[in-house]
């Protein structure tokens, strides 16, 4: 009989495995992790009483180890003592907190007695009476006040105060001067002829009637002004009286054009004016293109008849032009006299500023680089000797003997239309409807913007020897700066004369006389005001109004 053979049992490794879904087994997870916190869910983790208080202790020695060395201010009044010992004495219930005893139970751990001298809490003219320091105060400001650092170690406190020079602290005071005030009213110019050929009176007033210019005598006997009716008039600068007019300027346009494009040509202003102080001429320029030179000493006499019965014949004494001065492509903007060499500068629209000799009317240079009207010129007997402003935004620094820019400002965002030099310093300040600026000679190193923004197109600034500077806008307002600070000490609006429009309140030309203490402005309404300080001002009666800028804007 063949013996039977025994079936062995499945192993583990031959047994199936089942397979079980990704959902079984995320539940069977999620069921394993609530059996094992369901007992202690939803309480806090307890603390460690050691680890805790190793934090606060560093915690403590990191922020507050400077203040352990400080002694607690002692309480003012006996009654006060009193109260604090009774509450001293009275047990109290136990309301502290866990950390609070946390704090209590970490061992104080006093500083290095080198380092108590400069962490004395001292009350500086406590018990010796107002306006004195104590012994302890003395010692502490003598020593070195340590401060510990992150790496444990301690370093030499030094305040930001010393390593930061703030900037408004070193800007000027401004000084104190008296406000200006209106004591004459000169009407003696005429609006132009073109004015005659329009209906609409705003346009004829507007363009029309312009006091463009002034000048006044080395001698400060007289003053002269030009103005939109082609005449030139000098004034007697003490009583404001007419001596004279000239004529010689004449206009461009032409009557039978239309009206807009009369209102694109050259209309017959007389935009420049100055008065050699070497020889006896005087100069003016105008939207004529003409730049004519006038005999002080040389009069002529020109006969006229008139009258309205009869016949009348009577006689005119006049200066007499001796000199033309051909060469501009356009109206003439701006007249400038140097005041050492026998030149002149004149610049205007077409972009130059030409230099002509006096005696031989020869243009000795074409200063170009400018993209627009030369609108302003100063001339210094000192390199850079001529400076000019004009509507691209710029101001150059020119030198005179190679005819070359020595350096470009573009520092203003608007057209540049004023100028005005120091007589006491050697700056210069420009004047755009963005801000007036202030600049130093020779390089043109930018200073600082002028404090308050006048807010109008700049016509014309002057600056007097007592550091005064005043600016006319197209606005008519009228502002006086302190020079060296930049602060406007008054702001006002000059009134039109009656009969006028509002819009006739701009102010175009202003010079202050030789002696600085006159100011006479021309305006738009063709009349020409006189400006003096107010005797009866004091620094009481008018403080000075200034608060130092936090920063030098550089645009």
């Amino acid at each position: 009989m063949a013996p039977t053979a025994v079936a062995a049992a499945p192993t583990a490794a031959d047994l199936p495995i089942e397979g079980k879904t990704v959902k079984a087994v995320t539940l069977l997870s999620l069921k394993r992790t609530h059996d094992l916190f369901v007992g202690n869910h939803g309480h806090k983790v307890p603390v460690d009483e050691e680890a805790q208080r190793v934090k606060v202790a560093c915690k403590m020695r990191d922020e507050f180890s400077a203040l352990q060395g400080f002694k607690p201010r002692e309480t003012a009044a006996a009654g006060g003592r009193a109260a604090a010992a009774a509450a001293a004495n009275k047990p109290a219930a136990d309301s502290k907190s866990a950390t609070s005893k946390l704090i209590d139970s970490i061992p104080a751990q006093p500083p290095a007695a080198s380092t108590l001298k400069g962490r004395e809490l001292v009350v500086h003219g406590g018990g010796v009476g107002p306006g004195k320091i104590t012994a302890e105060a003395k010692a502490a400001l003598g020593g070195t006040i340590m401060i510990p650092t992150a790496a444990g170690g301690q370093k030499e406190y030094t305040p930001s105060a010393a390593i930061a020079r703030r900037l408004p602290s070193k800007w000027p005071r401004p000084v104190w001067h008296a406000p200006w005030r209106m004591y004459r009213v000169i009407s003696g110019h005429l609006g132009s002829s073109m004015g005659r050929l329009f209906t609409v009176a705003a346009i004829s007033y507007c363009f029309c009637s312009w006091v463009r210019s002034v000048t006044f005598d080395p001698s400060n006997e007289w003053f002269a002004t030009g103005s939109a009716d082609r005449t030139i008039k000098i004034w007697d600068t003490p009583s404001g009286q007419l001596r004279l007019t000239l004529t010689g300027h004449i206009e461009q346009a032409r009557h039978h054009l239309r009206l807009q494009q009369l209102l694109h040509l050259a209309w017959p202003h007389v935009t420049g004016l100055a008065v050699s102080a070497r020889h006896p001429y005087m100069f003016s320029c105008g939207l004529d293109k003409m730049v004519k030179c006038w005999d002080l000493e040389q009069n002529k006499a020109s006969w006229k008849a008139g009258g309205s019965v009869g016949f009348t014949v009577r006689c005119c004494v006049a200066l007499q032009v001796i000199r033309n001065y051909h060469g501009h492509l356009s109206g003439v903007y701006s007249l400038a006299q140097h005041p050492t060499v026998d030149i002149i500068m004149t610049g205007g629209r077409d972009a130059a500023c030409r230099v002509w000799d006096i005696r031989t009317k020869t243009q000795v240079h074409c200063l170009s680089g400018h993209e627009d009207t030369v609108s302003a010129i100063l001339a210094m007997p000192t390199d850079p000797q001529v400076v000019t402003g004009s509507h691209d935004k710029t101001v150059r620094l020119w030198d005179l003997r190679m005819g070359k820019t020595l350096a470009t400002l573009t520092h203003h965002k608007k057209a540049v239309r004023a100028l005005a030099a120091s007589p006491t310093e050697h700056t210069f300040a420009s004047g755009a409807a963005d801000n007036m600026k202030k600049f130093k000679l020779p390089q043109g190193d930018f200073l600082h913007n002028f404090l308050q923004q006048q807010r109008a197109i700049l016509n014309c600034m002057a600056v007097n020897q007592d550091g005064v500077a005043a600016s006319g806008g197209d606005n008519g307002s009228l502002w006086f700066w302190d020079w060296t600070s930049g602060n406007s000490f008054q702001q006002q609006d000059t009134i039109v004369q009656p009969g006028s429009l509002d819009s006739e309140a701009g102010i175009y030309a202003m010079s202050f006389d030789v002696t600085g203490s006159r100011l006479i402005t021309c305006e738009a309404d063709k009349t020409i005001k006189m400006w003096k300080e107010d005797e009866t001002a004091t620094p009481q009666s008018h403080p000075v109004q200034f608060t130092a800028p936090r920063d030098i804007k550089r645009f």
